[in-house]
């Protein structure tokens, strides 16, 4: 009777927008779970965004076919682009943009446990606000915590992987062609920084696909850990 009064006078003095605040901040039947539960769910779900959705970028245009992450030209090289194509050399324009992204998939594929590591090593401070946030926030939280230190590993896979697919090679022509050309302005970019920093935002970006996916379709979450942890903010 006690317990039906004070619902009562809750009711009474609280507003519907303020009782809809309440309700929307409180995870429901939560059953218990811990936030050492919940990072373990969040870490879970970023396992299989790089085994879902990271793979993927490892095969032969993983990255050129598929837009959500293609690397196009810098914009310093895009004058590049339309100067080699204005005097007949689109295909070479063509090898160039197919290179930098050779180059990626290559990276990623040898990357990969880099990743996979950094999910291992991440420490979720406030895993319950993550879970309740917005549909990357997992992804965005790794990224925040990992990205200059995966840079710093990624780089060195980038130039290697330049030169075991040729794009050092191809870009090299690419520029000495253009640089012959009369009156333009030379152009010396620093592609390995821009491609790893390409690979990288692409990485994340298919982590982030799957993140989403576990979030929004219960029929993604294939354990029992991401069934109860992301039941919370359904």
């Amino acid at each position: 009777m006690k317990k039906l009064i004070l619902v009562a006078l809750i009711l009474v003095t609280t507003s519907c927008d303020e009782l809809q605040n309440v309700v929307g901040t409180l995870p429901q039947g939560d059953g218990g779970i811990s936030d050492a539960m919940i990072g373990n769910g969040l870490r879970e779900a970023l396992d299989f965004g790089i085994d879902r959705q990271v793979q993927k970028l490892t095969q032969t245009d993983g990255f050129y076919r598929n837009e959500l992450v293609k690397i196009l030209l810098p914009e310093e090289l895009q004058k590049v682009d339309r100067a080699l194509r204005d005097i007949g050399l689109s295909s070479l324009a063509d090898e160039g943009i197919k290179a930098l992204n050779r180059a990626a998939e290559d990276a990623v594929k040898e990357a990969t446990p880099i990743f996979v590591d950094a999910v291992k090593g991440i420490t979720f401070n406030d895993a319950k606000n993550i879970l309740l946030g917005p549909d990357n926030s997992a992804t965005n939280y790794l990224k925040g915590r990992t990205n200059t230190a995966l840079y710093n590993k990624f780089s060195p896979v980038i130039q290697n992987s330049f030169g075991r697919v040729g794009a050092d090679q191809i870009w090299t022509n690419i520029i000495n062609k253009y640089n012959t050309i009369p009156f333009v302005n030379k152009v010396n970019p620093d592609l390995t920084d821009y491609v790893t920093n390409e690979a990288l935002k692409g990485v994340y970006t298919m982590i982030a696909v799957e993140e989403k996916q576990i979030r929004t379709k219960i029929s993604s979450r294939t354990t029992d850990l991401l069934k109860r942890v992301f039941a919370l903010q359904d």
